[in-house]
């Protein structure tokens, strides 16, 4: 058992005046605004919703120019991302950096008006599942980067980072202060961190308590939250009762190790999933975010670091077209659904008492596509009926201790029909598996499971454009998985 988780001028006055000046805009809590969905909510929407909540940071995973544009002049400070399979350009055309700072970043400041803070450069990139593939093009990416923001006058302004998964770093014991670089990759470590100190930049790493849970059984449920843990770990005197302090003190301790003691910490993504695993849930979710600000809020860091915390909560809006490799979770971090209507309770120390969900939000027609009463289990069409829809929508909802575990075979089908009627805008020919489907205008949802009613977007013409080359092969598919299966 790992109690510590899993992934996840130095010293000189001017140093000093810098971290200063970082932990200074720490004053409120950031997001991460993703948009792997097939309908998106339309930007100047999120972005009312990001101010009417008083988020004053926001976190990105591309260069959206329409979520840019929307950003202008809002007052809230942004990280801009550049997606890793980018980086390989990147890395090997300063010409390619330079243009995409150009378009990206010194367009949208000089003449849009965006407080851009950072260019996050890739997205966890040394991630142990990608076998190294990203390892020779980060720090290359991140140093022509940095080369073309100080070309284009804005190497003060925003800085570089890098965020890191927390599987960069690992302790011998379970003790953070036995914390060092994963053997791996230290010496490249050490290299991007140096990087980083000598332009004045953080070091972003993602902590995911939850993770902790879903990958270790044994793993003590009391410990990945704030209400205090029977049997904390003590590190010479260093009590760590949750495993977010005790994570990213063991990161502390490798920085300290390797020279890099004051290096400023942002804490990229943190966060709670809310449906997709039966640890994944609404009041855990609750739990731990309101946990967590609750401590941001009072400024409490963590024994090693114990001032304020720079973080951006992961995620604003759950995301139903993400890929579920990690798990089926991956598609309900939001602390709101794909309406913008909140999903709990959560004072986020702001103005407002409580999440403040999107406004004007339109959705389609209320009816559903679910499995006829009259229909036949036994049907040779049932199993590439259900497995179509569920490979071409969302069935995470599916499933031993998610929110709609409970349905009986009928509503699993139902559920499955509903979700790919839906993501194709409630298209006729969508409802149309063979001998099996109908359209209903009555509510099939429970207490605990929500048949989904999609929202209207300009996002929904993309997909169905995209999804039209695949539309009519309902029957084909179904005609395949017999004839070829």
């Amino acid at each position: 058992m790992e109690l510590l988780g899993v992934a996840k001028l130095k010293g000189g006055f001017v140093h000093v005046v810098f971290v200063a000046l970082l932990l200074g805009s720490v004053s409120g809590i950031g997001v991460n605004w993703g948009t792997q969905s097939t309908h998106l909510l339309p930007p100047p929407t999120v972005v009312k919703m990001l101010k009417d909540n008083g988020i004053q940071k926001v976190k990105l995973f591309d260069a959206d120019s329409s979520i840019l544009d929307a950003l202008k002049k809002s007052g809230i400070q942004v990280m801009v991302g550049i997606p890793n399979d980018m980086l390989y350009m990147l890395a090997n055309s300063v010409q390619a950096a330079e243009k995409w700072v150009s378009k990206n970043i010194s367009a949208h400041v000089s003449s849009g008006g965006v407080d851009i803070r950072y260019v996050a450069v890739g997205n966890e990139p040394f991630l142990s599942t990608y076998n190294g593939t990203f390892e020779s093009t980060t720090l290359p990416a991140l140093q022509n980067i940095q080369s073309a923001l100080v070309k284009s006058g804005l190497g003060n302004q925003v800085k570089v980072t890098v965020p890191m998964n927390a599987d960069v770093y690992l302790s011998a014991s379970d003790k953070p202060s036995d914390g060092n670089f994963r053997p791996d990759i230290h010496d490249l470590m050490l290299q991007i961190v140096k990087f980083l100190s000598q332009n004045n930049a953080p070091f972003t790493v993602n902590i995911y308590p939850f993770i902790s849970l879903y990958s270790d059984a044994n793993f003590p449920v009391d410990f990945a939250f704030f209400n205090g843990f029977q049997s904390p770990i003590n590190d010479n005197g260093r009590i760590y009762d949750n495993v977010l302090d005790a994570n990213h003190d063991t990161l502390v301790w490798a920085l300290q190790k390797n020279g890099f003691g004051n290096l400023p910490i942002v804490v990229g993504e943190i966060g709670w999933p809310t449906d997709g695993d039966h640890n994944a849930n609404l009041q855990y979710a609750q739990r731990f975010n309101q946990g967590f600000m609750s401590r941001f809020v009072a400024g409490k860091g963590t024994p090693m670091r114990p001032g304020p915390i720079d973080a951006y909560l992961f995620s604003l809006i759950d995301e139903d077209d993400k890929s579920i490799q990690p798990g089926n979770f991956e598609r309900h971090w939001g602390l709101f659904y794909y309406d913008g209507k909140p999903k709990y309770p959560l004072n986020l120390g702001t103005r407002t008492n409580g999440l403040v969900g999107a406004s004007g939000v339109a959705y389609l027609p209320k009816k559903w596509c679910i499995l006829k009463p009259s229909a036949n289990l036994n049907s040779d069409q049932v199993a590439p009926s259900v497995s179509y829809a569920c490979q071409n929508a969302d069935c995470t909802s599916l499933g031993y201790g998610t929110s709609c575990g409970g349905l009986d075979v009928r509503g699993n089908l139902s559920y499955a029909f509903n979700s790919y009627y839906q993501v194709n805008d409630q298209m006729d020919s969508a409802c149309k598996f063979p001998g099996l489907s109908v359209v209903t205008d009555k509510d099939p949802s429970t207490p605990s499971c929500k048949f989904i009613i999609m929202i209207q977007t300009d996002s929904a013409e993309l997909i169905r454009n995209r999804k039209r080359i695949w539309f009519l092969p309902i029957m084909l598919f179904v005609y395949l998985f017999h004839n070829v299966m």
